[in-house]
Parts: C-alpha cells; sequence; structure tokens
C-alpha cells in the first residue's frame, strides 16, 4: 500500500542518474519524488514532507550542503543522505554539520544505498532485523542522569526530551546495553552502516562527538574511545551502568 511506502525525496541534478535511482527504488516498494537542484527540493520538501532526503552535493542554483541547512532551521529530524563525489575529510565533516545524517559516494552500489535508506528510516526488511540485538521493551532506561528510551529514540534530562536520529539511538543502545563494556568499532559500522570502510569510520566518529555533545550535563557519563578497539560508555555515577 502506498502509505506503508518509504517517501524519498530525491535531490539530483543529473537527470540520467536521478531516473535510474527512481526506477530502482521504485521496483523496491520505495515512493520517490526528484528535484533538480536545491531550490526546488526546498519546495518539494515543504510541501511533501517525505521520510528521507537524497541529495547530491554539488548542483546548480543551490548546493545541497545549503539546502540541508536551510531545511534543518525548520526541521531538525527527517533523515537526509548526501550523495557525492567529493570524499576529503572536510567535505564529509561539513555535510554533518549541515545536518546530514549520512552520506553515500559516487559511484554507488544500489543495494548500498537501499540498506542505507532503510536504516535512516528504521524500517529495515524482515531478514535484516534479524540479524540485530533484540531491542529491550519499550521504556526509559538510566544513563547517569539522563532516562534513554531506545523504542521512541528519545533522550530525557531534568523532564527535557531530546529527540535523537535513528543511528544515534542505535549507537547509544549498543553503549548502553554493553555496561562500560567495549562495542567494538566493526561489529558497530556493519550493523549500522553496512561495511567498516575509512569514511564510515569518520562517519562513525561524528555521531560519536554528537552523542557526547548531547551527554555532556551530566560529567558522570562519558563515551570513552578505546584506541583500536571501538568505545565504551561509562558512568561514574553510584549504582548506574556499574
Amino acid at each position: 500500500m502506498t502509505e506503508d511506502k518509504i517517501q524519498v525525496l530525491l535531490v539530483e541534478d543529473e537527470q540520467t542518474l536521478a531516473m535510474i535511482i527512481k526506477d530502482t527504488l521504485d521496483a523496491q516498494g520505495f515512493s520517490i519524488t526528484i528535484a533538480p537542484n536545491g531550490e526546488a527540493g526546498l519546495d518539494e520538501f515543504s510541501r511533501r514532507k517525505p521520510d528521507v532526503v537524497v541529495a547530491d552535493v554539488m548542483m546548480p542554483r543551490m548546493d545541497g550542503f545549503e539546502m540541508v541547512r536551510r531545511m534543518r532551521q525548520h526541521d531538525r529530524l527527517t533523515p537526509v543522505l548526501f550523495l557525492t563525489a567529493r570524499s576529503a575529510v572536510n567535505d564529509v565533516v561539513q555535510g554533518f554539520e549541515a545536518g546530514a545524517n549520512d552520506y553515500l559516494r559516487k559511484p554507488f552500489g544500489m543495494q548500498e544505498l537501499i540498506v542505507r535508506l532503510r536504516a535512516l528510516t528504521g524500517r529495515m526488511k524482515d531478514n535484516e532485523q534479524q540479524r540485530q540485538p533484540a531491542r529491550p521493551a519499550a521504556g526509559w532506561v538510566p544513563i547517569g542522569d539522563y532516562l534513554f528510551n531506545a523504542t521512541t529514540q528519545q533522550l530525557q534530562l531534568s523532564g527535557i526530551t531530546e529527540q535523537l536520529s535513528y543511528r544515534e539511538s542505535e549507537i547509544l543502545r549498543r553503549l548502553a546495553d554493553n555496561n562500560c563494556r567495549v562495542v567494538n568499532t566493526r561489529d558497530i559500522l556493519l550493523e549500522l552502516w553496512g561495511d567498516d570502510s575509512f569514511f564510515n569510520s569518520r562517519s562513525l566518529q561524528v555521531f560519536i562527538t554528537k552523542l557526547r555533545h548531547k551527554l555532556a550535563r551530566d560529567p558522570q557519563v562519558r563515551i570513552v574511545n578505546v584506541r583500536g578497539i571501538g568505545y565504551k560508555l561509562v558512568d561514574g555515577s553510584p549504582g548506574r551502568l556499574t
């Protein structure tokens, strides 16, 4: 049914590539709207409220970075994936600072794009869901002075609730579930990104930095980098995560 399809806004100025992506995703049960540049992308985003945005970086009239910056002034939650031929680390970081949740370098495999989109929207295929560790029952888990709900992807402190992105929530869940034990970087990358390439490792580091900022109001809570192995969540509060 149409309402069950993942609604994708594809902002891409290369018409041939845009049609290839559209035809492939249509066949996989997605619903695709195409915009040829950043200005048109903003209009379609306001009109259609998609589940996820896929945007090229280099486009005429308005590039992808500027389009997403403007989107984020009004919408902080809709996931955004950049398609880019630019692979320099600074470009990747700039994309995340603009408000992106993920990126994919051109050329890319269509199956990888499909996996990324389903992960960003939290709607994996059944066989992909079965590979993920089981979620705890819906409810709030203490992390220092915070409360974390992996089901609703929310982090709460002193009655103030912050909505996490899918990947932020999934990373934090893995860290919290392991109670001060190290979570292997490669495991996180394979489960949430689909591969453990250098650029995806840099992407994970950006998400870890975001989570550290969001947990910074409780100095007892830290995400520690265990060099060459992975990350662990450390909570110095009495009776918590020990």
